[in-house]
């Protein structure tokens, strides 16, 4: 059984309408950080990361599960097992209090909930807003630096063209994704960092399954008799079986985790969604819609001008 064996669907024909619909969820998500710089101070939610804070390391005399400190804890912590089951690292923010504050809070709750003889402090340290800021910008040139080996690696298997389309659709991408976390302030960690990178990734991916497929149909016996429009309509919908199970596959495992992870990962779970769902559409309806507006532009390319010289001009 293959879904989508005979698509004939007319995708690029549809560009101009769904450019509008992109272009609105990208001013509403760049609207939603503005409002967020008055708001709380900064564009996005920014957690423990990337602002600084207090780090607490707990020892148990036997192992502990995280669900149990997050009860006993409550909100606005973030636990992380530290080798063992019976260590875990505890980050939370300082505010107005000193290291020795935070930590004496923590100790008085894990007290309340196991007793004192049941764990022990084994170091307290604080993180520098400073250190966080170096986070935040390894992870912008992350993303900046995989861009640029996606143009660099595009343009030597495809063309330029090819590279700057997936670029655009990947910016998309990111564009939407961070505008979604502003909508929700939803917290920015080092996992949501690591979601953001998977979901470049992904996108590109899928990106390169199309266009590799529009390349192979540009090298075909008679393509440039084709209409441009209508050979990508064609490739787009002979890939369209792998893209939909694809993603269909990957969001049905992504939603089982929502449901059955648990909160540690449920933002990184959320954002990794939004972002294939994202990147599931623009690599139909944002990458090969700006390949198309590219040729228009700046001529159909080096494959197209090297099939002329082939082939010598009809009356």
């Amino acid at each position: 059984m293959r879904f989508f064996a005979h698509a004939n669907y007319k995708f690029i024909e549809q560009r101009k309408k769904l450019y509008v619909v992109s272009a609105t969820a990208i001013l509403i998500g760049i609207a939603a950080m503005v409002t967020n710089i008055f708001s709380i101070g900064s564009w996005q939610n920014y957690g423990i990361d990337f602002t600084g804070g207090s780090l607490v390391q707990v020892q148990f005399n036997k192992p502990m599960d995280a669900g149990s400190l997050r009860s006993a804890l409550g909100g606005g912590y973030v636990i992380t097992r530290f080798g063992e089951a019976t260590t875990y690292q505890i980050r939370a923010p300082l505010g107005e209090q000193t290291i020795d504050q935070v930590a004496n809070s923590i100790q008085q709750k894990l007290t309340t909930a196991f007793g004192a003889s049941a764990f022990k402090v084994m170091s307290k340290d604080l993180v520098s807003p400073k250190v966080a800021g170096e986070l935040l910008r390894k992870a912008a040139m992350a993303i900046l630096f995989s861009f640029i080996i996606t143009l660099i690696y595009l343009a030597f298997r495809f063309e330029t063209r090819f590279g700057t389309a997936a670029i655009i659709a990947t910016g998309h991408d990111i564009l939407i994704t961070l505008g979604f976390l502003a909508i929700f302030r939803m917290e920015i960690s080092l996992e949501s960092v690591a979601a953001v990178l998977t979901i470049v990734g992904y996108s590109l991916n899928d990106t390169i399954i199309v266009f590799d497929r529009i390349r192979e149909n540009l090298h075909k016996k008679g393509a440039r008799k084709r209409d441009l429009i209508e050979l990508i309509n064609a490739s787009i919908n002979e890939t369209l079986p792998r893209t939909i199970l694809t993603s269909g596959t990957t969001v049905a495992v992504l939603v089982a985790l929502l449901l059955l992870g648990g909160a540690v990962i449920r933002d990184f779970t959320v954002v990794l969604i939004m972002g294939i769902v994202v990147g599931t559409y623009s690599s139909i309806f944002v990458a090969s819609p700006a390949l198309v507006e590219i040729q228009k532009r700046w001529g159909e390319g080096k494959i197209r001008e090297k099939k002329a010289k082939a082939s010598p001009a009809t009356a």
